[in-house]
């Protein structure tokens, strides 16, 4: 069982786990499939006929690689490189220019329950904070344009 000195929900590597791997108990896409369905307003879709999960309507992660053992995640570059120099036996970047935009694989059978549960969470949560930020992007966008109605477009006078 694994067992963090701290457990930081945000960034669940920055904390050094006493083993990152978890024994005889490796993970699954149904793992996957069941910690990302627990985080709240998440929602199973199919992307390109694959299983996809989204949060108010932007992905965050699917799996797309479950037939080679991965699952795909969408973090930021900084996320990545963190998690990649971390556990390097569990992160890689995707191949390609998704790569180079933070899109992570992680080898389900070589993560615990744990990290498999703290890196969904900070997918989810960097989803969660970018839509936030576009929504209130909109929100001002329409005020300094005088928008009052988006759908019909009419402007204050």
């Amino acid at each position: 069982m694994i067992r963090p000195r701290a457990v930081d929900t945000c960034h669940p590597l920055m904390v050094r786990y006493d083993t990152l791997t978890n024994g005889d108990r490796h993970m699954t896409a149904a793992d996957f499939r069941r910690i990302a369905l627990s985080l709240e307003g998440v929602e199973e879709y199919p992307h390109a006929g694959l299983p996809a999960f989204r949060v108010r309507g932007r992905k965050f992660a699917s799996l797309a690689s479950q037939a080679e053992g991965y699952g795909n995640l969408m973090l930021t570059l900084e996320q990545q490189a963190a998690f990649v120099e971390e556990a390097p036996e569990i992160f890689l970047p995707i191949s390609g220019g998704w790569g180079k935009m933070g899109h992570t694989h992680i080898r389900l059978a070589a993560a615990s329950e744990d990290v498999l549960t703290g890196v969904l969470r900070t997918a989810w949560k960097l989803r969660i904070d970018k839509h936030a930020k576009t929504s209130r992007k909109k929100i001002h966008v329409a005020e300094r344009s005088g928008v009052t109605d988006k759908k019909r477009g009419k402007r204050r006078l």
